[in-house]
């Protein structure tokens, strides 16, 4: 695919029009080819990780971040479908990234917030993101968002308790 896109612009370079278009479009039928792969591989990753798991419990170890967000759109919007309270996301804690930097807990955290969503870690693994589909923390009351605290903070004078 690289290679095509290379030999396309020096063609392009060369003046030779007609074969630059042909190694690009050659290019773009690997890259589409290249996608159709990685969406089947990343399909049958994630069908494997959870093919023993409750409906509640998503695995979404060995995906890519974006893949990783793909899934757990489709698995918020099941749960919620199903009447679903919580979502167990395992998200991992990044030992297996370089450096042992998590990439899919803080991009499926954001997401959370995107969707108006609370998601704390399970107290039993750090690995796990329990996202609760109702407004409700585990044990808690209602949730309140971070802008919510803002306004009550500008409505009371500065003072909130929490």
């Amino acid at each position: 695919m690289a290679q095509c896109f290379e030999e396309s612009h020096a063609a392009y370079a060369a003046h030779e029009g007609a074969r630059a278009k042909e190694l690009s479009e050659q290019g773009r039928a690997h890259q589409r080819e290249m996608d159709r792969l990685n969406s089947k591989a990343s399909e049958w990753i994630f069908s494997e990780n959870n093919k023993d798991r409750r409906p509640d419990e998503v695995d979404l170890h060995g995906l890519y971040v974006k893949e990783a967000i793909s899934f757990t759109e489709r698995a918020i919007n099941e749960a919620r479908a199903q009447g679903t309270a919580k979502v167990h996301l395992i998200v991992g804690k990044g030992l297996h990234s370089p450096r042992g930097v998590a990439k899919l807990k803080p991009a499926i955290e954001e997401l959370m917030q995107k969707q108006g969503l609370v998601a704390q870690l399970d107290e039993k693994n750090a690995g796990v993101l329990i996202v609760s589909l109702d407004g409700q923390l585990s044990g808690a009351g209602s949730v309140v968002q971070p802008d919510d605290i803002t306004r009550q903070l500008e409505k009371d004078g500065g003072c909130l308790i929490m």
